[in-house]
């Protein structure tokens, strides 16, 4: 009990928050706390993100909202499952659902209320999980609902 590393650790508890987004199979999970603006995927800067298309697609609440509302916020995203394009979009919204729990938390309620309103404004994906999923293959055919070719002769 009585160790320093038990104390120190107690002592300055760390404004943090964790986030997750969806998308079809692809969770991506934010974790957002105080610092100077740090921004990375998996452990890599944002800035390397191939390819470039879907870089300018993650970044979007960044854009959004402005860099200033970033600038004090350091953002770890962690993302697997899906495919490439799946994961940016689970990572674009683990950001922007991040940003607003944040100021939720530690800032206050109607910069929030601000920011939401700026991101839904935009694309409500950015915030609301979308609930499509793949659809079980069946038999009798190559797909979901598709049907082989029948011949009557």
């Amino acid at each position: 009990r009585d160790s320093p590393h038990f104390s120190s650790s107690m002592a300055a508890p760390v404004q943090q928050v964790q986030v997750f987004g969806r998308k079809k199979t692809a969770t991506a999970v934010a974790l957002c706390k105080s610092g100077k603006g740090v921004l990375k995927i998996n452990g890599f800067p944002v800035e390397l993100l191939q390819p470039e298309t879907l870089r300018i697609k993650a970044l979007e609440p960044v854009n959004l909202l402005g860099k200033d509302r970033f600038k004090n916020v350091d953002i770890r995203v962690r993302v697997k499952g899906g495919g490439q394009v799946s994961q940016i979009y689970a990572v674009r919204q683990a950001i922007a659902k991040s940003l607003v729990a944040y100021y939720q938390k530690f800032v206050d309620e109607t910069s929030k209320k601000e920011i939401k309103d700026i991101l839904l404004a935009f694309d409500r994906t950015l915030l609301v999980a979308d609930p499509r999923r793949a659809e079980p293959k069946k038999f009798g055919g190559p797909g979901a609902r598709a049907r082989y070719q029948k011949s009557y002769r």
